[in-house]
């Protein structure tokens, strides 16, 4: 069974309490500080905005900044499939 476990977590101006699993306590607490770094960095740039502008600036730089990430290991995966995939068409030819 899996161990839930309750934390409270900051994001702007509100606390949230959630529940996940204990593993993942220091992941969640490290994507908590960096959307609220992220937060504070768009408050300094664009002033007068209200808090819900800012989080939604900041969950679409997040949301683009993890994409970018996602698509570079994506090809970094097919790439090593085709590397073993001409390995074996080579070994092939070779018999």
């Amino acid at each position: 069974m899996q161990n839930f476990i309750p934390i409270n977590v900051v994001v702007g101006d509100r606390t949230y309490r959630i529940k996940i699993e204990a593993e993942n306590e220091e992941l969640i607490r490290t994507i908590s500080k960096k959307l609220n770094e992220q937060l504070n960095n768009f408050k300094s740039l664009y002033a007068g905005k209200d808090m819900q502008d800012y989080i939604a600036m900041v969950l679409l730089w997040f949301v683009s900044e993890n994409h970018e990430k996602s698509i570079k290991i994506n090809t970094e995966v097919i790439s090593d499939k085709l590397t073993n995939i001409e390995r074996e068409i080579d070994k092939c030819l070779e018999d």
